[in-house]
């Protein structure tokens, strides 16, 4: 006996969703309590990154306004990878019938990118990865830089390394299957959603990895040139 078709917005139209229920929330509803969120922590973290540690011995000056902006974007990693990748990675199969805010927010991306809606098996693994790798390690950049911590760099060029390499599989397994998961041209759902939204994760994490990548080697420059080996190897140039 064939199952019982229902009426969905997914891509492509032959879906068959037996489980399927519509969202309850209107999409402005959705969109504003998201952003919100978001904006929300981007202030408080733009504000905290303002302040110096002159308790701290020695005394940290505040941070510049790039590297403040840089913490606010690890800021909105950390709640991105482990309260929305984190939610879809523990309920996938559950979301295309769930009505809990989260899920709702889900089905409503899903527009954009069906795989989604259908717990495809790349996209589960994918960001279940984020969730439990970056998402921890962003929340610790966060502090490492608040606290100008040694290894903040080091974090950086993990996370954003690891960030991009997700998002060019992202995109390129959907590009070899034709963009056949969301309706290919439509402004909000394949531009916004699909695009601009996950072209963030490419175009950030490229200029925090260049970043890291310069400051590590600043700093390796430094430690070799302090090290006690440091005149020997000079006498040898020499030589």
């Amino acid at each position: 006996m064939s199952s019982l078709h229902v009426a969905h917005p997914y891509w492509p139209r032959n879906l068959q969703l037996s489980s399927y229920v519509p969202n309850d929330l209107p999409v402005w509803q959705i969109l504003t309590v998201f952003f919100s969120a978001s904006g929300a922590l981007l202030v408080a973290t733009w504000l905290l990154s303002g302040q110096g540690r002159r308790e701290s011995k020695p005394p940290q000056p505040a941070l510049s306004p790039c590297r403040r902006l840089a913490v606010c974007w690890f800021a909105m990693c950390a709640f991105v990878h482990l309260v929305i990748e984190g939610w879809f990675s523990v309920y996938n199969r559950d979301i295309a019938r769930d009505q809990s805010f989260l899920s709702q927010l889900w089905k409503e991306y899903s527009k954009g990118d069906s795989r989604y809606i259908l717990a495809d098996n790349f996209t589960v693994c994918m960001e279940t990865v984020t969730a439990w790798a970056w998402g921890p390690l962003s929340l610790w950049a966060v502090g490492a830089f608040l606290r100008q911590r040694p290894e903040r760099f080091l974090l950086q060029l993990i996370i954003s390394l690891g960030q991009l390499y997700g998002d060019v599989l992202y995109f390129l397994t959907e590009y070899r299957e034709g963009f056949q998961h969301g309706e290919f041209g439509h402004p909000l759902y394949f531009w916004f959603y699909f695009v601009f939204l996950n072209a963030l994760w490419i175009i950030v994490p490229s200029a925090l990895l260049l970043d890291a990548w310069c400051q590590l080697a600043r700093g390796q420059l430094l430690a070799d040139g302090a090290g006690p080996q440091a005149p020997r190897r000079q006498h040898e140039h020499l030589q």
